[in-house]
């Protein structure tokens, strides 16, 4: 009985030591976001702009742009919306606007910090 408590501990202690915490890498992204498709009075444009679901498929984008692997760890700054003015004669007065400098912080698994290569034991 007190052999196997003893085998149980030995062989608890030989394989706790193998857990290792994954590590990241982090990299902070600035970018515009893209104009909306419709022309609209210019405060409404500024809100379509600043729309959450806006904000996650662009910054979702800029770090995908990146490579494989990166994936959004915070918006830090939403930046600073522009509107432009549409040129068609009966969109007068209504503007498409979009997020000027955007930082967007993207993280991804440092290679190796995980087991990832394989063959390694």
């Amino acid at each position: 009985m007190k052999f196997n408590l003893i085998g149980l501990l030995a062989a608890l202690s030989l394989f706790s030591g193998g857990a290792s915490a994954t590590e990241y890498i982090y990299r902070d992204l600035m970018a515009n976001t893209l104009p909306s498709a419709k022309c609209e009075a210019k405060s409404a444009a500024i809100e379509t702009a600043s729309k959450q679901y806006n904000v996650n498929r662009f910054s979702k984008k800029f770090c995908q742009t990146q490579g494989y692997g990166w994936h959004v760890e915070e918006v830090k700054n939403l930046g600073t919306p522009v509107c432009d003015e549409c040129a068609d004669a009966d969109s007068k007065g209504k503007a498409q606007c979009h997020l000027e400098d955007m930082v967007v912080t993207c993280k991804r698994i440092k290679p190796g910090s995980v087991g990832m290569l394989p063959g390694k034991g």
